[in-house]
């Protein structure tokens, strides 16, 4: 399959409270808010990441391929990514050994838009988008966050500016699923403002930095390409 075909989807979350579970540690103590972004026009097939409705799909599921030659050219789309004396490089090479189509750059680029997808979708209180994206488990946390805000009338409001870095940090294969945790950093212009349109926190003018570490799941014998998220964290500074 290579994450090359991904409906990223996204998170079994720790919800820190106010939205800080959700996005995860910020440079600014600001709470999230987002809009909506631009997102990338589709690319050519079996390129780059393309978007159909709420899904996220990544370059098409190729033909069933048998890898020949040695273990260097098998793992060489790994060792591009994720240099071989990195532990995470392992894990990669169970999950490509499960998934003779898995590849990380693909991965990455499917992770990056779940990523945004995921953020403006909750900023704007979007629960059909969030619900195609997510997993059960981290779909109830979004929703409660969300419901929270709207019992208090609050409406959050951000822009996207873009993501900094988005790196795979450790995979793994557990029964019958595969994981890959990839910590994103993005800058992000957020505020949110009480029933009566005043600001009660972050800044409609100020850019923030936003670590996470989220956790994307999916069955690598399963036809289904989708990968959704299970977990969100904070990540260190």
């Amino acid at each position: 399959m290579s994450f090359g075909t991904i409906v990223i989807i996204v998170v079994a979350v720790i919800v820190l409270f106010q939205l800080r579970s959700v996005l995860g540690r910020r440079t600014g103590n600001e709470r999230p808010p987002f809009d909506p972004y631009s997102r990338p026009e589709p690319k050519p097939e079996n390129s780059q990441p393309t978007r159909e409705g709420n899904v996220v799909t990544l370059p098409g599921r190729r033909e069933p391929v048998v890898i020949e030659g040695s273990a260097e050219d098998r793992y060489a789309v790994i060792d591009k990514v994720v240099p071989p004396d990195d532990p995470a490089n392992r894990d990669l090479r169970r999950i490509r050994d499960a998934d003779r189509n898995f590849d990380p750059a693909e991965f990455l680029q499917g992770a990056a838009i779940a990523y945004e997808m995921v953020l403006t979708a909750f900023a704007e209180g979007d629960r059909k988008t969030l619900r195609n994206l997510l997993s059960q488990e981290a779909f109830a946390g979004f929703d409660q966050a969300i419901t929270e805000r709207e019992k208090r009338g609050e409406t959050m409001k951000s822009a996207f500016i873009g993501i900094n870095e988005a790196k795979i940090v450790s995979g793994a294969l557990k029964d019958r699923e595969a994981l890959i945790t990839v910590r994103l950093v993005s800058q992000l212009i957020t505020s949110l403002s009480d029933s009566a349109g005043r600001v009660i926190d972050g800044n409609p003018e100020a850019v923030v930095e936003v670590r996470d570490l989220w956790t994307f799941a999916r069955d690598p014998r399963s036809r289904d390409p989708n990968w959704k998220v299970v977990e969100t964290e904070s990540a260190d500074a």
